[in-house]
């Protein structure tokens, strides 16, 4: 395996860090993410099914990942998961075993998305299956996992949403009539219906596993989407 500098962080997830996923406190829950670097950018690919659009629109430097600090963190936490992997999960059960007692403390359910801004099958790693009775969450462009989630065949406590994008229409439908969920991103305002679907407001919280079934999550174009013309955005 390819061997690039990292060093261990002190930290590995953050809490209602984002206007989104704030909004959940109102709701009485409490969101810890995982960000690493996404696709490429640490060297390693954990973004495995990225598509052109996907990757140039890429929420990755949104925000504060604008910060070349935080794009340096990323990029470190993303090499220490490849290159030393039981380290890097042994401190991240203690740090969401940390955050269940945190929530329990003040009287909040917490929930995680591991992938902020990555795209690894984190039921093939254990931290879900630890964790029975608390909430995970993710996008995913990785049709197996969405196949898999609508199926029955993920943890009953992982929740998927499996990400539309140019070049993945028939898959994303497939997922929308097995009852599964899908988000789409959007240009202008969202639309009430799409491909005869109902479209709903996922800018409104970040908590995907309190969806209704069969709905498409849409997004309004952010940053670098807002120039996307791949397919990727919808018109």
């Amino acid at each position: 395996m390819l061997e690039l500098p990292y060093t261990k962080s002190a930290k590995l997830l953050n809490a209602d860090n984002n206007a989104k996923t704030v909004k959940g406190i109102d709701f009485g829950y409490r969101t810890w993410i995982l960000y690493l670097a996404s696709h490429k950018n640490s060297g390693y690919n954990l973004c495995s099914q990225a598509s052109v659009g996907c990757s140039n629109a890429c929420l990755y430097t949104a925000g504060r990942g604008a910060m070349s600090n935080v794009q340096k963190g990323r990029i470190n936490k993303a090499r220490w998961f490849m290159q030393d992997r039981p380290t890097f999960l042994k401190q991240l059960r203690k740090e969401i075993s940390n955050a269940i007692r945190v929530c329990k403390k003040f009287g909040f359910i917490p929930c995680f998305r591991l992938n902020g801004t990555s795209d690894i099958p984190w039921e093939n790693h254990g931290i879900i299956q630890e964790f029975p009775d608390v909430q995970f969450y993710d996008y995913t462009k990785i049709y197996k996992r969405a196949l898999q989630y609508v199926n029955g065949h993920l943890p009953s406590n992982y929740h998927i949403t499996y990400s539309l994008n140019e070049d993945n229409r028939e898959e994303a439908f497939e997922i929308l009539r097995l009852r599964g969920n899908i988000s789409a991103v959007f240009r202008n305002e969202l639309p009430k219906t799409y491909g005869g679907y109902n479209v709903i407001n996922a800018d409104e919280t970040d908590l995907r596993f309190t969806d209704a079934f069969n709905v498409i999550c849409g997004l309004k174009a952010k940053g670098y989407a807002k120039k996307d013309y791949s397919g990727f955005v919808l018109d």
